[in-house]
């Protein structure tokens, strides 16, 4: 009997059908299972049996079953996958995948619908993969469907696949509203991660391990005072899409209570703490990230020396001195100065509407000073140039001095209209760590993008994340808000990610590998 199996885990196994195919199917595999599925694949055998599904010039190559699910709370997904040269069809989403959807009792879709693991390139040999999910309420049935989806070239083996029906409760919590509001329990009564300190290229945890940080960024504290579901969404992105690393952006003048605020910013440093907390008794850490631009300023030493002194016990937190630098040279950027509104000669977009002004500047490396000046060891992100994209200065004179802290990480911001990745970012990757604190795409052209700088997300995504995956990038990706853009999310109800951008980063983070060598 072939490997392949559908299970309910309340009774019997649900077995499938061979109802089409095509030739090289071996016929004294393919008896009758059952009577609820078709097929237009085979089985094929080696040491055991396995489903083959080959691309069949750009036509659907499917297995189909229909489950029942009524009564079920949760479901876990687990299979052995292969996949070789998965090529896409006319389509982005053309490719081989795990289609899965709900129905209720009369037949009518169900959301959401469980997401669906997608595959192009060539995997290395067989790996199991598992995926637990929620059944809505209202479904009756699960329809699975395990499919070559019009792939212009390539197989897909599928072994041991199984559905159970598993305790609600061992399910990645995603927080519920009352009456409007979110409920969440902040404290995840874990233990924060451990300590990080920069070797080399590497960055390693309190027992000398390399650590591979993959996440989200959670935005909002930086034009608001109270933040849009921050402490949700970073449990969601932390329980539910499994980031284990947080990018937080704040703001220094709501920190001290200078926007709209009565309390002197003491609300507002909750709500940070708050997210602090979420993720570091998750085991997961975040970076503060002080969401300005352009240079530092001397105010935003006094800002550091609080925050530094605060949280230099915390290992878990990760310190981001200055979102994105722009129009100002490598010097400048290091060592401070006197900054004018001149505009540089340079190739940065005006990536937002910010108004430049002239003022005394400290460089990053006061604010690292400034930082280790209290005593704070952690870990420091510094973004480069051009809006935080170029990191080209830090291998030509201008990395910074640690001052005996655990170490720095370079920052690049990519989005689909910067190009040249090679010596933009990925050189210094060789030598440095290098985080992508900012990395996205979205389906529509922004304003400021020149038309030719474009690019489908469909193709940019998959091959920068193969990239990331490729060079163990550590990344946070830009946005985990859905009206942020390149927004992530399409809510913050069911965390439904996009499908142009969220439903990458989901895949990516959940384990699904993207094959692409294919550099901007």
């Amino acid at each position: 009997m072939p490997a392949l199996r559908i299970l309910t885990g309340i009774a019997a196994t649900l077995l499938l059908t061979y109802v089409g195919g095509f030739s090289g199917l071996h016929a004294a595999e393919t008896k009758p299972l059952l009577q609820t599925s078709s097929f237009n694949g085979t089985f094929v055998s080696e040491e055991t049996k396995f489903l083959r599904l080959a691309a069949d010039h750009g036509k659907m190559v499917s297995l189909y079953a229909q489950i029942p699910v009524t009564g079920v709370k949760a479901l876990q997904l687990t299979y052995r996958i292969r996949y070789t040269d998965v090529k896409r069809g006319d389509k982005p989403w053309f490719d081989a995948r795990i289609m899965m959807n709900f129905k209720d009792a009369a037949g009518a879709g169900v959301n959401p619908g469980p997401p669906a693991p997608y595959y192009t390139g060539t995997s290395n040999g067989w790996r199991k993969e598992t995926l637990k999910f929620a059944v809505p309420a209202s479904a009756a049935l699960l329809t699975v469907m395990p499919t070559m989806f019009n792939a212009a070239a390539g197989t897909l083996d599928i072994e041991n696949l199984e559905i159970i029906a598993i305790d609600p409760a061992t399910l990645p919590p995603i927080p519920t509203t009352v009456d409007g509001a979110q409920v969440v329990e902040v404290d995840g009564k874990g233990t924060p991660p451990t300590q990080l300190h920069v070797d080399g290229k590497n960055l390693l945890n309190a027992a000398g391990e390399a650590q591979w940080l993959q996440g989200v960024a959670v935005p909002s504290l930086e034009w608001t005072n109270t933040g849009d579901a921050v402490a949700a969404s970073i449990i969601v992105a932390i329980d539910t899409w499994k980031a284990h690393i947080i990018r937080l952006p704040v703001s220094d003048e709501r920190w001290y209570g200078k926007k709209d605020q009565t309390d002197g910013g003491a609300a507002y440093r909750k709500v940070v703490d708050d997210a602090v907390k979420a993720a570091s008794t998750r085991g997961a850490y975040l970076i503060i990230d002080l969401h300005r631009y352009r240079a530092p300023s001397d105010e935003m030493l006094v800002f550091w020396k609080d925050v530094a002194a605060l949280y230099k016990d915390n290992p878990a937190v990760l310190f981001g001195v200055l979102n994105e630098p722009h129009d100002i040279t490598w010097e400048q950027w290091r060592n401070g100065g006197d900054i004018t509104d001149k505009k540089k000669n340079t190739d940065a977009l005006a990536e937002n509407k910010e108004i430049t002004t002239s003022f005394h500047s400290p460089g990053i490396q006061g604010l690292v000073a400034a930082i280790r000046g209290t005593g704070a060891k952690n870990v420091i992100v510094a973004g480069g140039l051009d809006w935080a994209y170029d990191l080209s200065g830090i291998l030509n004179g201008f990395a910074l001095d640690d001052l005996g802290g655990n170490g720095i990480v370079y920052d690049a911001h990519v989005y689909p209209w910067k190009s040249d990745w090679q010596h933009k970012f990925l050189d210094v990757a060789k030598v440095h760590p290098v985080l992508l604190g900012e990395v996205g795409c979205d389906k529509d052209r922004y304003e400021f993008i020149p038309p030719e700088r474009f690019e489908n997300p469909y193709t940019w995504a998959p091959d920068m994340i193969a990239c990331i995956q490729r060079e163990k990038l550590h990344w946070t990706a830009w946005a985990f808000h859905p009206h942020c853009g390149p927004a992530m999310l399409q809510d913050t109800k069911d965390y439904t990610p996009t499908p142009f951008w969220g439903a990458f980063v989901r895949t990516a983070l959940l384990g699904g590998q993207f094959q692409s060598t294919k550099l901007r």
